[in-house]
């Protein structure tokens, strides 16, 4: 019962095209970088450094993410 109280006040935020993004970079990064490493293709370097350039960007998408879904009190803000 305790959980699932705390699950119904979870949300995903305020930015949610911003969440899309990143879920959508890690799941083709991923992807990439695991069709890279297990396909026998003659370009198989580029789809690893492609899929780790995306799971890299998707790590700028989750910070921006966090940090515009903080929310913080305007008194501790001393305003």
């Amino acid at each position: 019962m305790l959980l699932l109280g705390t699950w119904g006040r979870c949300s995903l935020g305020h930015c949610i095209p911003i969440l899309l993004l990143a879920v959508l970079f890690d799941v083709v990064g991923l992807i990439l970088l695991l069709l890279g490493i297990l396909a026998s293709l003659n370009y198989w370097d580029f789809l690893v450094y492609t899929g780790s350039l995306f799971l890299a960007f998707s790590l700028v998408f989750w910070i921006s993410w966090y940090s515009l879904s903080l929310k913080v009190c305007p008194e501790k803000l001393n305003l």
